[in-house]
Parts: structure tokens; C-alpha cells; sequence
């Protein structure tokens, strides 16, 4: 059966009415036949059956056992960071996420747990930084924002061999594209506020693992510290995933075009995007992929922060705003928005330079979406010409 055939029909039917929707179950509590005697269900922060429904189906997606689901896509992440203790370090890729950063660095740090950032795209650096204390591997493959690909294959050999958790950031990828956990990552954390939404109005986190003793630890996570998803927003993942496939093929293609486009043109210098045949980390994309995602990175020749702010401020169909993943385009820039957590040294250490600019490719035509980054990009190099001859002295 194919993975979209197999998506669709892994969405039940409700039993109780025949419903091809799966009923929001907006209720705090459930009535019990005797004390400890229910249907499966007693308080709904311990489990909804709305929620019930989506935790399921991302872990047929992801082939794992347990899936959990939280408030926000940081919240995921945190439950994952409590299977740490004093002591315990971290192996983390170096372009990460601002937000994951920031809990890192300024919670778990505090509390004894020590972060080494390392570039994870290169196997070898990964498998060099591993300490006795070592617990936990974080991989974002794609990374967010400049588009590195890491091999989760050979990763998982080293996590392995060392006794320390894999866990893969899947949010660019989706399950659409790539499952990590086939290639033998332990651990999957979605913002499905992205992708797996899909339409930009909701917040949401997934975590799906391999094993189900794991699984377990981090479902008493969510319950014991409470940020659940709500029975609405489960709603609209749920909704968000019935179509992840078509779309996801539609961003990508498009995201080519944009790729490909940015690649010909005189006011950019770098374009990252994994599908290119030039970018570093091509043929890893390729072998554990589907497909090559929906977000292009770009620097300019004019690489400082006023030319990216003349650029995003510039665009009509890209929308200036965090985020990324909807319908709608979107443009950010990293350094001033989603990055700038990370002191400067090192967001440019790691490849998020000052003229750094996301794009996240929505489902517009793409001849408009070129003709878009077209003008912007002629906008910005004139205003930057005219500024450059400006301030030359006469």
C-alpha cells in the first residue's frame, strides 16, 4: 500500500457514530463505572481521545511505538531534556534552533547539564566529541537555517556503540520525506506547528520513539508536567496530516524552482538547499530522503544586516513572520528573529551569517513566487547602491 493510501486510512473512523472526522472530545473528565474502573480515560490531561488519536497516527508515521504530544514544539523538546541529570552532557548540532538553544543553555545548563555544539553534517566531529557523560545526540536534519544534512545512519552506529540516545528534530523533514527512526534514531521531536499542521493556526509538539519503555518515560513527562495539547489543536493536526503528503510534494518542487532561481542570480551569494547537486551534503539527502524539503536559505553579496532587512521588508507574497511550514510563503531573517538568542560569534560560527535569509516556500504558483523574489531583490540592490554612492565623500 502506498504512504498516502496508507496515511489516510490510518485515520480512524469514530465507532460510536461513524463519523470519517475524529470527534474533538472537549471534556476535562470522564465519568468512571467505580473508582479506578473507565473506559481508558479518567482526566484528560493524562489522555484524551482526540489526542489519543493523533499520538497513534505519528507513530504509524514515524514507525515507533509511543507517540506523546505537548502544547509546543519546545515543550516536546523539554520533556525529552528530563531524561538528563546533573552531570550528563549533550552532543547538539551547532545550527540549531534558536529556541532549543536558549533551553539548552540557559535551563538545562543551570541545572548541570553541559552542551557541546558540534557540527553534526561530519560523523567523524560527532563521534570525536562523545565523553563517558554523554547521554543524549541531537540531530536536526535538515538544520534550521542553514540546511545541513546530517547521516542519521551512521549516527545512531556511533550513539550506539557510545550507550547514548539519538533523538532527530524531523520538523523540516516530516515523516512525508524521511523517518529517522528507521535508520535508527531512538528518539523524533516535531514542532508540528510546521509541516504537520500546515496551515499556520495552530502551536504544537510531537515526540515519537522507537521503543516503548521510552516512550513510557516521556509520556509521564507530559502527564507530570501538564503541557498537553489541547483536544482542538489535536483537531487540527489530525486535520493538517490528512493532506501532509500532497503538500509536502509541492513544496518541494517549488522550493527547487526557488533553489535554483536564487542560485542564477548576481545579488546572492550563497543558496542552501539540499536538493541542489553542489550542496555538500547532496547525496546523504538523497539516500535517507524522499525529498529535499521546503525551505531555501540564501546570504547576499551585500552580506550585513541592512541589505536582509531591505530584502524581507521588500517581498509581497513572502510574508515577514516567523515560522515556517504553512500554506502562505514566508521569509525570516534568522539573525534578528528565530536566531537571535545565539550570541553573534557563534549563530556566524555556525553558518547564520548577518545577511542570512529563510524562505519558506508555500503552495503559490511558483512563477509568482520567482517574480516576487525578483523586484525584492532589484529593490534591495538599488536602495543598497544608492546608499553605498551616497555616503562616498566628495
Amino acid at each position: 500500500m502506498q504512504a498516502t493510501t496508507q496515511l489516510i486510512h490510518s485515520i480512524p473512523v469514530d465507532p460510536l457514530t461513524g463519523a470519517v472526522s475524529v470527534p474533538i472530545y472537549q471534556t476535562s473528565t470522564f465519568v468512571q463505572e467505580a473508582p479506578g474502573v473507565n473506559k481508558g480515560f479518567d482526566y484528560a490531561r493524562t489522555n484524551n481521545p482526540t489526542r489519543a488519536t493523533l499520538e497513534n497516527l505519528i507513530a504509524q508515521l514515524e514507525k515507533g511505538q509511543v507517540g506523546i504530544a505537548f502544547s509546543s514544539g519546545l515543550a516536546a523538546i523539554d520533556a525529552i531534556a528530563k531524561l538528563l541529570r546533573p552531570g550528563d552532557e549533550i552532543v547538539a548540532v551547532d545550527d540549531i534552533y534558536g529556541g532549543a538553544y536558549r533551553l539548552f543553555t540557559q535551563v538545562y545548563q543551570q541545572f548541570g547539564v553541559t552542551i557541546n555544539f558540534v557540527d553534526t553534517s561530519d560523523p567523524e566531529k560527532v563521534f570525536n566529541a562523545i565523553t563517558p557523560k554523554t547521554k543524549l545526540i541531537w540531530l536536526e536534519t535538515p538544520t534550521n537555517p542553514t540546511l545541513k544534512i546530517s547521516d542519521i545512519e551512521a549516527i545512531a552506529q556511533i550513539a550506539k556503540a557510545n550507550r547514548c540516545l539519538l533523538c532527530v528534530d524531523n520538523t523540516f523533514a516530516s515523516p512525508a520525506l524521511q523517518q529517522p527512526l528507521s535508520l535508527g534514531a531512538d528518539i523524533v521531536v516535531h514542532s508540528a506547528t510546521k509541516y504537520l499542521g500546515g496551515h499556520s493556526d495552530l502551536i504544537a509538539g510531537l515526540v515519537v520513539t522507537r521503543e516503548k519503555e521510552l516512550g513510557e518515560k516521556i509520556k509521564f513527562y507530559q502527564n507530570a508536567c501538564g503541557a498537553i495539547l489541547a483536544p482542538f489543536d489535536s483537531w487540527l493536526v489530525i486535520r493538517g496530516i490528512e493532506t501532509l503528503h500532497l503538500r509536502v510534494q509541492q513544496h518541494c518542487r517549488s522550493a527547487q524552482e526557488v533553489a535554483e532561481f536564487l542560485q542564477q542570480h548576481p545579488a546572492v551569494d550563497k543558496v542552501y538547499y539540499p536538493g541542489l547537486k553542489d550542496h555538500p551534503n547532496h547525496a546523504i539527502a538523497k539516500k535517507q530522503s524522499k525529498g529535499f524539503g521546503g525551505i531555501v536559505s540564501f546570504t547576499l553579496k551585500q552580506d550585513n544586516i541592512a541589505a536582509a532587512n531591505t530584502f524581507v521588508t521588500s517581498t509581497h507574497l513572502f510574508k515577514l513572520a516567523e515560522s515556517l511550514g504553512g500554506i502562505k510563503s514566508l521569509v525570516s531573517h534568522p539573525a534578528s528573529m528565530t536566531h537571535k538568542t545565539i550570541p553573534a560569534d557563534k549563530r556566524r560560527a555556525a553558518g547564520v551569517t548577518d545577511s542570512l535569509i529563510r524562505l519558506s516556500i508555500g503552495l503559490e504558483d511558483a512563477s509568482d513566487l520567482l517574480q516576487d523574489l525578483h523586484q525584492a531583490l532589484e529593490k534591495s540592490n538599488t536602495i543598497i547602491n544608492i546608499t553605498a554612492h551616497d555616503a562616498v565623500p566628495c
